[in-house]
């Protein structure tokens, strides 16, 4: 009776130690103005409408080494999982020998006498420990976690890698555009200075004014193999994020321009921490660690293992198997740490102290998450506003610029007049080449922080020949 009232105490605590997934604080809304409704679609990239974007997201899951990589953990996650659930069940082992052995002995009267013997046995063995206190339970509860965690590790990989690869297109493209503004520009400057120059040869302009034109050509001429290298870097890069070799990406066609930017729905709060794999994952190492912290207490009682074999004896191989041979053993055994010292209670506040590390993890994990999405609203909102006074810019200093040239060509205007609005319509074509890529970077960052379409209920759950599903 002492033994069941002990197991029942046991068990009591071990189901009293069972996961319960941590309160997170949840804002009713988000602060930065946003729609409510909708959900981000899991394919987000399309909504830009470009085939280009679309067949390097493609190549990126296929080849990508980051995801390949993820994969591979995953896979041996699983392969833990399936060694953690095997020791739920007995283990039975087979067995076989033959031993052959001579000796010789002298007799009384002197003569030598040799014996020969042999013997021959096989059958099999079983072991099994009894999981009366959950130790073994919940080292494959800890596997199971860590297998669903390895999931959500691969999703968080996987978001990151096409986010990085919609950036760094968007920043090849953004390059691309700023060296054809720089090319439009330096054609614009050449014309004006061959007009300048046509004026001095006319005596009405004088070498300054050609010097001061010929420095602005310089200028320009000289930003465009600083911006060629800048786009070729992000080609480099995109082609490490597919897994490909550099020589096999183009460097991007078109525009940022000729581009749709897609709205975004970032949906209601409560829904975020569903949508976010990294949210998911620091969730499950936390399921992981309660497992671990019941095992830790489950070393603290007996281990009792039950042991048996069968099987057959006999000297000559042709009456092995028999009757007479049959050989049958059963035991019982029981130990328990007496004196450790303090090792076991150490491990076992080690493992507390690393839940309470992993329950931080998880906060601050649930509050980064709706940070990113505020910090994403903020930046598409404010970048928005940006490209749009920016174009407003653009469109005044044009103006500006073609009556300028205009009046150079006619000879009516000075030149320092010319440089100055050449100069300020230069730098608004690039500095709205560089408020749109922002604009876009901004959305890309606002994909990212609501988990890129994904949601948890897309995640299979590990599986293992004894179980299925996880905690």
């Amino acid at each position: 009776m002492g033994w069941v009232a002990f197991a029942l105490v046991a068990c009591g605590c071990q189901a009293g130690l069972r996961y319960a997934a941590p309160a997170p604080g949840i804002p009713a809304a988000y602060r930065a103005p946003a729609a409510a409704a909708g959900a981000v679609p899991a394919a987000w990239w399309k909504g830009f409408g470009s085939a280009e974007l679309d067949g390097l997201m493609a190549d990126a899951e296929r080849g990508s080494f980051d995801i390949r990589a993820a994969v591979a953990r995953m896979q041996q996650a699983d392969a833990q999982l399936r060694a953690a659930g095997g020791a739920l069940l007995p283990e039975v082992t087979g067995s076989a020998s033959h031993s052959w052995n001579r000796g010789s002995s002298v007799s009384f009267s002197g003569g030598r006498r040799i014996a020969e013997s042999r013997s021959y046995s096989f059958g099999p063995n079983l072991s099994y420990e009894l999981d009366l206190w959950g130790a073994v339970g919940a080292a494959r509860d800890a596997a199971a976690a860590a297998a669903l965690f390895s999931r959500y590790d691969q999703e968080t990989v996987r978001l990151s890698v096409l986010t990085s690869v919609a950036s760094a297109w968007f920043n090849a493209l953004a390059f691309q555009d700023r060296l054809a503004v720089a090319g439009r520009n330096l054609r614009d400057a050449e014309e004006i200075l061959a007009a300048i120059r046509a004026r001095q040869d006319a005596g009405t302009a004088s070498l300054l004014d050609v010097s001061q034109q010929e420095t602005l050509v310089a200028g320009i001429r000289a930003q465009v193999p600083n911006l060629r290298l800048q786009r070729d870097g992000q080609v480099a890069a995109l082609a490490v994020l597919v897994g490909r070799l550099p020589e096999q990406i183009d460097a991007p066609s078109g525009t940022l321009a000729a581009l749709t930017l897609p709205p975004v729905a970032p949906g209601l709060p409560s829904a975020l921490l569903v949508r976010r794999p990294d949210v998911a994952a620091a969730e499950a190492n936390l399921q992981a660690q309660n497992a671990n912290i019941r095992a830790a207490r489950a070393a603290f009682f007996p281990a009792i293992t039950l042991t048996g074999s069968a099987g057959w004896q006999s000297a000559a191989l042709t009456s092995l198997i028999s009757p007479g041979s049959l050989l049958l053993n059963a035991a019982a055994s029981a130990s328990q740490v007496i004196f450790d010292n303090g090792r076991l209670s150490a491990q076992l506040a080690q493992t507390q102290a690393r839940n309470d590390e992993l329950l931080a993890n998880y906060r601050k994990a649930v509050v980064q998450a709706f940070a990113d999405v505020e910090t994403g609203l903020t930046q598409l909102r404010e970048t928005t506003e940006q490209e749009r006074l920016e174009q407003e810019a653009v469109n005044t200093a044009q103006r500006a610029a073609d009556i300028a040239r205009a009046q150079v060509l006619a000879g009516t205007l000075d030149i320092v007049t010319a440089l100055q609005t050449q100069t300020a319509l230069f730098n608004d074509l690039d500095l709205l080449a560089q408020a749109r890529l922002a604009r876009f970077q901004a959305e890309v960052t606002l994909y990212k922080a609501l988990g890129g379409g994904w949601t948890q209920g897309d995640v299979l759950a590990p599986e293992t020949p004894i179980f299925n599903g996880v905690l």
